[in-house]
C-alpha cells in the first residue's frame, strides 16, 4: 500500500472540505445568484457539508489522519528494514556460498511477502475504521435531520448533491450543524482491527456540557 492510497483511505472527508475550497474560488467571480422563491415543503441537505462543517466531523477527519500515519510509519518501519537487510545480503554476496546466499533471499521474501499482506490488511482496516466512525456521526445526525426538518415543515428532504443550486432558505444543512455542534464534539476511537477474534467495541461518547445522551 502506498502513502498516496493510504492517505486516500485515510482522509476522505478531506477531499470534500477540499472540494468545496475548489467550488468557492471558482464561483467568487461568478455573479450573485437571485434565487427563486422558496417552494414549500421542500427542503435540501448536504451530509457531506455536514460532516465538513462540523466540529465532530472535523475531529473525525483529523483522528483518521493520525492514525493513517501511524500506520504509514509501520509500514515504513518494515519497509526500511527489508530494504537494509537486502542491501546488506548483496553486499556480502561474495563471501557467502551459494546454498546460505539463497536461504537468506528466500527468508526476505518471506518477510516481503509479509508486509505486503500486512499493508494490505491495513487498508482494509483503515477503511473499515472510517465507515464506522463516519457511520457513528451519521446516526448521531439522523434525529437531528428529523427536528430540522419538522421545524421547516418539509414534505420532502433532498440531497443537496443531487441537485445543482437551491435556494438557502430551503437548506437544512446549516441547522444540522449547529445542532451536531451542540450535541457531540468528538468520540475517542481506534483502528478497527481486522486480524484479531475480538469485536471491537464503541466507546461513550464526549458531549458537550447540557448536551443530551
Amino acid at each position: 500500500m502506498t502513502t498516496k492510497k493510504l492517505a486516500l483511505a485515510a482522509c476522505a472527508a478531506v477531499a470534500v472540505i477540499a472540494s468545496g475550497s475548489v467550488a468557492s474560488a471558482q464561483t467568487a467571480a461568478e455573479p450573485a445568484i437571485t434565487y427563486g422563491a422558496p417552494v414549500a415543503g421542500v427542503c435540501a441537505l448536504s451530509i457531506d457539508g455536514v460532516l465538513a462543517g462540523s466540529t465532530v466531523g472535523k475531529y473525525v477527519d483529523n483522528r483518521l489522519q493520525q492514525i493513517g500515519q501511524q500506520i504509514q510509519a509501520e509500514l515504513t518501519g518494515e519497509k526500511t528494514g527489508i530494504e537494509n537487510e537486502a542491501k546488506t545480503l548483496q553486499g556480502q554476496r561474495a563471501t557467502l556460498d551459494q546454498n546460505a546466499f539463497e536461504q537468506r533471499v528466500a527468508a526476505l521474501q518471506v518477510r516481503q511477502n509479509a508486509l505486503e499482506r500486512k499493508a494490505a490488511l491495513r487498508d482494509r482496516e483503515m477503511q473499515a475504521t472510517q465507515q464506522q466512525a463516519v457511520g457513528r456521526v451519521v446516526n448521531e445526525m439522523r434525529p437531528l435531520i428529523a427536528t430540522a426538518a419538522q421545524s421547516q415543515k418539509c414534505a420532502i428532504v433532498i440531497d443537496r448533491s443531487a441537485v445543482v443550486m437551491v435556494n438557502p432558505q430551503m437548506d437544512l444543512t446549516s441547522a444540522v450543524v449547529t445542532a451536531l455542534n451542540g450535541k457531540l464534539t468528538q468520540f475517542a476511537f481506534e483502528r478497527t482491527r481486522l486480524d484479531t477474534p475480538q469485536a471491537s467495541t464503541t466507546p461513550p461518547v464526549t458531549q458537550t456540557p447540557g448536551a443530551r445522551k
